[in-house]
């Protein structure tokens, strides 16, 4: 069926042959004519023989039976009636069980069942039937190549392929402004696959003159894509090639008003073009909407992701941004606060942000989950502890604003030759830990306290427990020193995180492995093995307990620290996850990736609730307001990008620096963003003064996109130069201090 979204969701039929360019006012192509109720039963069970005879001579007795029982069949389903059908797809495989080619069976199968039609006897469908072949042939490797391509089979005379396109060009370029923007956004798509179907069909130096003729007209952001795509200059190429399996198995999506979409299809049906129309139904997925058609900023500033934009059904489930209800702990005043209070006279400024954080407490935030929503670790006394020591910091908070913009604290890490990959700091800013890329993790204190080992088991035993200082006993003094190094990974380590309580550290390494390591014995506790190359990124959740980590395998992974496998499975990017998020309620996982997408997850089911395009670069920075209603992204394409969780839209851009961003934070109050980038500079923005400018009438647009006002330099409020550090970390004290780290480049 077409792949047009056309106002609400209309759900994707099996893939019909030819598809022929519709005549009359419908969005799909007409139908072929169904079978007779006796052919279907017979080419389906010949069908779902041939699969059973395939597991079986695969030794795949497992997947046998599974599939056995899924259909409803008998013990013995390759003697049961019709298997012996002259010239049916259950003889052939019977008939050559020992040689027949894995691919042509299972494009036969294929084309069994596209010939034949849903309903059947049988109580499986042909999507399950090559799901048991993925699964049992081996999931986790790339898919056959005649398999994964066989869409490009079905081709028309390679020599018209430029006369097609150069056609749709003329015909876009001649229409109005206002739809010129919109029918623009085919060109991408339409050449990649055009010249995949000319490279597939054997047919290159048809497939060179048209990547030739044709690639400088495509927009910039794609040419790292391209690049790519110049090297597939043969068949033998495509197989395996990532880039080409995320083009096929991914449908592009392209956003166009109903007047423009009108319009493209009276041309394709006036000049008959079905090798276009094909392609268009095939491999894209058109997302209709009521309304004015996009200005040309409009459409860019939401292009550039690998699979085009995203579906707007995709971000409209309902997102819980809100944060949990915080315990209520009493903060006792310590007498130098109460004479400071007095003394300073100024008490009344003093109460309020106490009593704030007493309401804090009390009341229940409407955008809030439910408390037990996802289950969360207790409170333990030292926690409480902690608790009552921030909102005491809190209290001494500096308000950050336009007039008073933070003090940056620099921490330049000396002699590390590039080897620098990872910086984190812990919550109360009193430890920093780097990821090196000789396969270290190393750990400081930056405070006059100097980091302890706890004793041995023999001299613990010695220890009176019931004793005040029973903490400061169980230390070793002999120990103390300003740094320690953790040894255990076999690669270059590109994640840190500190756990909330301090007594955690969290790495990720290019060994594919995340390690759970001791704070109190400085050793590794667990080495937690699910990813099967480099992990780019962890991070522990606001509250302990779970951790996230994302790699090159494209999968986030949700862990809890007392299971050895992955809680949860996060799977949809086309390209390596290259940072991951906690939500400050610990309820959502953001991820960012190659793809240039951001996606938001629920940890309570995995579901993807929102996917968020714009960026023209891998994505390799991610926070989240202190109030958990926005996420900012940062970028190589330099750029920072605002997204407003609720409504699923992008709200601001921020354009200043000139190479990636790698760090974000917002401070303490949300009221100020920081930004580092590898340009050796740190940026300021005025993060309230850009929610607050949103008009938040636009969100109800039918368009489901707002303009974006190119306000960067009125939010930009300060920007600071390091002499040759690029900026890889930013972190906000209790305080509203702002820290920040990177390595000295001396080249």
């Amino acid at each position: 069926m077409a792949a047009v979204q056309d106002g609400g969701s209309e759900p994707e039929g099996e893939k019909e042959p030819q598809p022929e360019l519709p005549s009359d006012g419908s969005s799909a192509p007409a139908a072929t004519p169904a079978s007779k109720p006796e052919e279907q039963q017979q080419q389906q069970q010949q069908t779902l023989l041939a699969v059973l005879q395939f597991l079986k001579r695969n030794k795949l007795i497992e997947s046998v039976d599974a599939l056995r029982r899924e259909a409803g069949l008998a013990d013995e389903p390759d003697e049961a009636p019709g298997s012996e059908a002259g010239g049916g797809v259950g003889g052939a495989a019977a008939g050559s069980a020992d040689s027949a080619d894995a691919s042509a069976l299972l494009s036969r199968v294929a084309g069994a069942a596209q010939s034949g039609a849903a309903s059947a006897p049988c109580n499986i469908s042909f999507s399950s039937i090559v799901l048991f072949i993925v699964l049992s042939v081996g999931g986790e490797d790339q898919p056959d190549v005649s398999v994964v391509l066989s869409a490009y089979s079905q081709q028309g005379d390679p020599s018209l392929y430029q006369v097609y396109y150069s056609g749709l060009k003329k015909f876009i370029e001649s229409v109005l402004d206002c739809h010129r923007a919109e029918l623009s956004q085919l060109f991408y798509p339409l050449f990649v696959h055009m010249y995949l179907e000319l490279v597939y069909n054997n047919h290159e130096s048809e497939a060179k003159a048209f990547f030739e003729k044709f690639s400088g007209d495509q927009e910039c952001y794609y040419q790292d894509d391209l690049r790519v795509l110049s090297g597939l200059t043969k068949k033998e190429h495509m197989k395996g090639n990532e880039t080409l399996l995320d083009f096929r198995t991914s449908k592009f999506v392209l956003r166009i008003s109903r007047d423009s979409y009108q319009l493209l299809k009276r041309h394709l049906q006036e000049r008959q073009n079905n090798q276009i129309w094909n392609i268009i139904q095939e491999h894209l997925y058109i997302d209709i909407f009521d309304g004015m058609p996009r200005s040309k900023s409009q459409i860019d500033s939401m292009s550039g992701s690998l699979a085009g934009e995203a579906r707007r059904e995709a971000n409209k489930a309902k997102v819980f941004y809100g944060l949990l209800k915080e315990p209520e702990i009493e903060v006792p005043l310590d007498d130098e606060d109460e004479e400071a209070e007095n003394e300073e006279g100024k008490p009344k400024k003093k109460k309020p942000k106490k009593d704030s954080m007493g309401s804090k407490s009390k009341k229940q935030d409407p955008n809030a989950p439910q408390q037990n929503r996802i289950p969360l670790p207790e409170l333990k006394d030292s926690d409480k502890l902690d608790k009552i020591m921030y909102m005491k910091e809190a209290t001494k908070r500096i308000r950050l604003g336009p007039e008073t913009l933070p003090s940056i604290c620099f921490y330049t890490f000396l002699n590390v030759y590039q080897g620098l990959t990872a910086v984190d700091f812990t919550d109360d800013s009193s430890l920093i830990a780097g990821g090196f890329a000789d396969s270290t993790v190393r750990v400081w204190s930056v405070t006059p306290k100097k980091l302890r080992k706890v004793k041995s088991a023999a001299d613990l035993s010695l220890i009176d427990k019931e004793s005040d200082d029973v903490l400061e006993r169980i230390m070793d003094e002999k120990t103390a020193s300003e740094s320690k190094i953790l040894y255990g990974h076999s690669g270059p380590v590109y994640g840190v995180s500190f756990s909330p309580d301090r007594n955690y550290l969290l790495s990720s390494s290019e060994d594919g492995t995340v390690r759970l390591w001791s704070l109190q014995t400085f050793t590794c506790l667990v080495a937690y093995k699910g990813h099967n190359y480099p992990v780019w990124d962890t991070q522990f959740s606001p509250y302990g307990y779970y951790f996230v980590s994302g790699g090159h395998d494209r999968v986030a992974r949700l862990w809890a620290t007392d299971h050895y496998q992955p809680l949860r499975m996060f799977a949809g990017h086309l390209g390596d996850i290259t940072c991951t998020r906690f939500h400050p309620n610990s309820n959502y996982v953001a991820t960012g990736s190659a793809d240039r997408t951001i996606r938001l997850w629920d940890v309570l089911n995995g579901h993807c609730v929102r996917v968020f395009t714009g960026h023209k670069g891998p994505i390799h920075s991610l926070a989240f307001s202190p109030n958990g209603k926005y996420l900012a992204s940062g970028s190589t394409d330099g750029r920072v990008l605002l997204w407003d969780l609720g409504h699923g839209l992008m709200i601001g851009e921020l354009k200043g620096h000139t190479d990636t961003v790698y760090a974000l934070k917002f401070s303490r109050d949300g009221e100020i963003l920081a930004s580092g980038s590898m340009d050796n500079t740190v940026r300021l923005w005025d993060a309230f003064k850009a929610f607050d400018d949103v008009e938040t009438d636009d969100f109800t647009a039918a368009t489901g996109h707002i303009h974006l006002p190119d306000n960067s330099q009125e939010l930009l409020l300060g920007t600071y130069l390091t002499k040759a550090t690029p900026v890889i970390h930013l972190h906000f004290t209790r305080r509203n201090l702002l820290l920040a780290a990177g390595s000295y480049n001396s080249q």
